[in-house]
């Protein structure tokens, strides 16, 4: 079987605190690498602990949304040192989350905004968080594309997929491709093109059916696959091989 390349993780949740390394050691059988993506600070620092302690594990660093509001002075400076560390691949999770505006909604976008400038700078691809703020996040990234990087948990329309894609972004499925009520993400699944997919979990969230509501990890991105490919026409095998060879290339600048 294909190897899997989870492009959006959280191993340093909670969640894994009781069995973290038994987790992340038995991943090595199906998963070739994972990106850790931090929310702020903190996480950004465990994410690049995760990373040095298991080869396969590779880090994002950057502020969420739900964290922008309470940051220090210097808190772009801190991001852009963690960044320069030599596993951190990318500057993530970033981006703008009209859902529970836990950070008032104009302190969101300057943070977020002032993060793509600093991976355009630094020539490090971004991973965005996207929900229910397609327009102002949508009037941030044309400002900034061409751009590298990922809408992780794509919850947009096929018509913006095809917008995103245009941008030189890819597009992140995970397991609501298996949800019910899953007819939006699987247009947006079959329209998306193979060099521009990537597979994600957000584990320990979003775990596809039949495991919804409980802790996901990476393994389980083959029942993701399995969904994608049905609607793409493809074997799981091939879309899980091109998805990693996304990954590969956004990320680890592989050719």
């Amino acid at each position: 079987m294909e190897k899997i390349f989870d492009s959006h993780a959280h191993y340093d949740d909670e969640r894994f605190d009781e069995d973290r390394q038994q987790v992340l050691e038995a991943l090595r059988q199906d998963v070739c690498a994972v990106i850790n993506c931090a929310s702020d600070l903190e996480s950004a620092r465990c994410s690049l602990d995760l990373a040095e302690k298991y080869d396969y594990i590779y880090a994002a660093v950057g502020i969420h949304p739900h964290e922008a509001a309470q940051l220090p002075a210097d808190w772009l400076g801190q991001v852009e040192k963690l960044a320069g560390e030599e596993k951190a691949v990318a500057i993530g999770e970033i981006g703008l989350d009209y859902h529970y505006d836990f950070c008032p909604r104009d302190i969101q976008k300057q943070v977020f905004a002032a993060q793509v400038e600093l991976a355009k700078k630094l020539n490090l691809p971004i991973i965005v968080h996207d929900r229910e703020a397609h327009g102002d996040m949508y009037e941030i990234l044309r400002k900034y594309a061409p751009l590298a990087g990922v809408v992780h948990c794509f919850s947009g329309s096929a018509e913006l997929a095809r917008e995103t894609v245009s941008m030189g972004m890819h597009i992140g499925l995970g397991g609501a491709v298996t949800f019910k009520n899953a007819r939006v993400p699987l247009e947006v699944a079959q329209f998306v093109p193979m060099e521009r997919l990537l597979l994600e979990t957000d584990a320990p969230y979003m775990a596809p059916v039949p495991f919804r509501g409980k802790r996901c990890d990476s393994s389980h991105i083959r029942i993701t696959a399995e969904k994608i490919a049905q609607v793409k026409g493809v074997t799981t095998d091939e879309l899980i091989a091109r998805a990693r060879e996304n990954a590969e290339k956004l990320f680890l600048g592989k050719k």
